[in-house]
Order: C-alpha cells, then sequence, then structure tokens
C-alpha cells in the first residue's frame, strides 16, 4: 500500500520554497507508433525536454528550488561546473540571470568536440556566463572531490572583487558547497507526483519509470516519489557515465539525505536503486551508430526530438531492455525525456556518418 497521497507529498516538498521557472506539468503521452513496433510494453513519455526554461530539460526544475537558496542567500554570483556541452550549466546561467546573478561556468572537456560556439556552448556565450573551459579525462563525468579547490579558488576571486558567491555542484545533485540540502532531488519528486496524477488520470499505476541518469538527483527524487506513492513502480536509470555500484551508492545516498529532509521515514535500500551501465559503451558524451540510430526512430515515429548524451543513451536501453524481455508485454513503461536537446547540433557530423 501506497505511504502516502499525492497531496500529503506535495505538502511536504512545498515547505521547500521556490521561484517560478518551469512549466508544470510538464506534457504526458503513449508512445503509440513506438510502442507498437516494438511490440509492447506500453511506452508513455513524461516530457521534461518542454519544462521552459533555455531549451527546456529537467534542470529547470531542479533550478526553481536552488535559485530560491541562491536569491535567499544574497548570491550574486553562482559557480559550477559540467561537461564542455552541458545542458546543466547552461540552465543554471539562464536560471541565474533571471535573477540578476552572475553565471561563472567550469566547463571540461570530456568528450571529443570542438569548443567552438555552438549547442549549449553558443547558448552560454549569449547568456553572457563567464566561461571557464578546462581538460578533462574523456568519456567521465568530473566528480565533486575532483573540482571543489578550484571552485573554491574561484569563490575568493568572486569575494575578493566584493561579490558573494555560491558553489552548487553538477546537476544539482549533491549537498556540496553552498546547497546545503539535497534540492535538486527534492524537485523531482514532485515530477513522479506529477506521473502518478497523470497516469492515474489515464487509468494506469505506471510499473516502470526509466531515465538517464548522470549526477544522480532526477534518480534520487523518482525512486523516493515511486516508493511514497506506488506499491510497485520501479526506477530504472540508465548510467550515461559511470559504473553501477558506485553510481546507484551515491543516488542512494542522495535519496536518504532528501528523505530525511522531507521527514518522510520512507528507509529507502539499496534495493530501490537500480542502475544499469551497460549502456554507457564507449564513454560520457561518445556518439556511436546506435545513439543516432534511436534518435531516427523516435524522430521518425513520433515527431520527438532526443539528445544524443543523455536521452538518446536511455532510450537505445530502454528498447534493448525490451527486446531482451525485460517487461511484460501489458507492462506500463515510462520514459522521462530529460531534455539537453542543444547538444544535437555540435555532434551533427558524428549523427550523420552514422546514418548515411
Amino acid at each position: 500500500m501506497a505511504r502516502y497521497s499525492s497531496s500529503q507529498l506535495g505538502i511536504a516538498v512545498d515547505k521547500f520554497p521556490r521561484v517560478e521557472l518551469i512549466h508544470k506539468p510538464t506534457p504526458f503521452r503513449k508512445l503509440e507508433r513506438l510502442t507498437a513496433e516494438l511490440g509492447g510494453p506500453e511506452i508513455y513519455i513524461k516530457r521534461e525536454d518542454l519544462t521552459g526554461l533555455g531549451f527546456g530539460g529537467n534542470k529547470g526544475r531542479k533550478l526553481e528550488f536552488i535559485l530560491r537558496d541562491m536569491i535567499d542567500k544574497r548570491a550574486d554570483t553562482v559557480i559550477t561546473w559540467a561537461s564542455l556541452q552541458s545542458n546543466w550549466c547552461m540552465q543554471t546561467a539562464a536560471a541565474a540571470r533571471t535573477a540578476g546573478i552572475k553565471p561563472i561556468l567550469v566547463l571540461f572537456k570530456t568528450y571529443d568536440l570542438a569548443p567552438g560556439y555552438d549547442g549549449n556552448l553558443l547558448l552560454d556565450y549569449i547568456l553572457g556566463a563567464e566561461i571557464r573551459i578546462q581538460e578533462a579525462q574523456k568519456g567521465k563525468v568530473v566528480k565533486p572531490e575532483q573540482v571543489l579547490a578550484m571552485l573554491g579558488a574561484i569563490a575568493g576571486e568572486v569575494k575578493r572583487g566584493g561579490g558573494r558567491p555560491y558553489i552548487v555542484s553538477v546537476g544539482g545533485s549533491r549537498v556540496l558547497g553552498d546547497m546545503d540540502r539535497p534540492l535538486g532531488a527534492i524537485s523531482y519528486i514532485n515530477a513522479f507526483r506529477e506521473v502518478k496524477d497523470q497516469a492515474a488520470a489515464a487509468g494506469f499505476e505506471p510499473d516502470y519509470v526509466v531515465h538517464s541518469t548522470g549526477s544522480g538527483g532526477t534518480q534520487a527524487g523518482l525512486v523516493i516519489g515511486a516508493k511514497a506513492l506506488t506499491d510497485r513502480c520501479r526506477v530504472i536509470g540508465i548510467s550515461v557515465s559511470d559504473p553501477q555500484g558506485p553510481f546507484a551508492q551515491e543516488v542512494l545516498e542522495i535519496a536518504r539525505a532528501a528523505d530525511e529532509a522531507l521527514g518522510l521515514r520512507l528507509g529507502i535500500e539499496p534495493a530501490d536503486v537500480i542502475v544499469l551501465d551497460k549502456y554507457i559503451r564507449d564513454g560520457y558524451g561518445i556518439v556511436d551508430r546506435e545513439v543516432a540510430e534511436v534518435i531516427r526512430l523516435v524522430f521518425t515515429r513520433e515527431g520527438i526530438v532526443l539528445d544524443p548524451v543523455y536521452t538518446a543513451k536511455a532510450m537505445a536501453g530502454l528498447v534493448d531492455l525490451i527486446k531482451s524481455g525485460y517487461f511484460k508485454p501489458t507492462d506500463k513503461v515510462v520514459f522521462f525525456h530529460t531534455g539537453g536537446t542543444p547538444a544535437l547540433f555540435p555532434n551533427r557530423e558524428k549523427i550523420v556518418e552514422f546514418l548515411k
């Protein structure tokens, strides 16, 4: 039996203040043609790419809470990091600018793309973000322990100039720097509430949620939502960077921190966190033929554009799971489109090459 109603869980989340940045609830519908082509299960999509901040995506939902925290702490500069074509960094810069806060973005070259003004990097430039490009290990997301000293040094520069910096982790997921609560994960409890209510209006309860997972906050929030509101729904994170064991532990820690902050006492267990790492392939942000083909598949069947770094890898994972018999034909599976489509354009040459 579900532990909470949707309204009860909403009251718990609403204790955390936020600003209005995105369109809610995001659209939800069945992918009729894709479901028919793959022979079941029933596939539904949650369009988090249509949140409305910048080019949309899951980061906008997180930033409603995180931007409020920046404002409450009187920050005038936000400092964060991610990869060169990061949707997180672009959306953080966009959100910050709406509040008159200066963005400083440390962008790591974690895949083989030239640092030209294209995709999210172009948008960062238009937003007037201060951009600092760094080299990094190819195919891996840069972890907090690798950058905290660098971020601290940048914060020191800001303070010496009379500014008030706010450091926030990649993806708004980990509690560190100036974000002292798991706000990114808390925001995604609300996303699961939306799915639960939208599915109920359509006459069913989801059996699975499938999404791309990179920094852990989105998955942690979805896990809490599923455990609080349903009897059986399982959240499957398709990892885009990190191996299953250590990353599942990160998600578990974020989920437990969010559970504690909300006072839900759900008892999040390791078994609640499902991370699949076989679809990482050649590494984070590296486009291959499977990614290109699944982008074409979903666009030509459903008119929906996936991005090559996150959602296409997650969809490729979902298609493979279906073909391998992971789901029953009668299962109801919700795919979260978490955004990131500007990254399509810097990768155009590789995508075209694989689709020729």
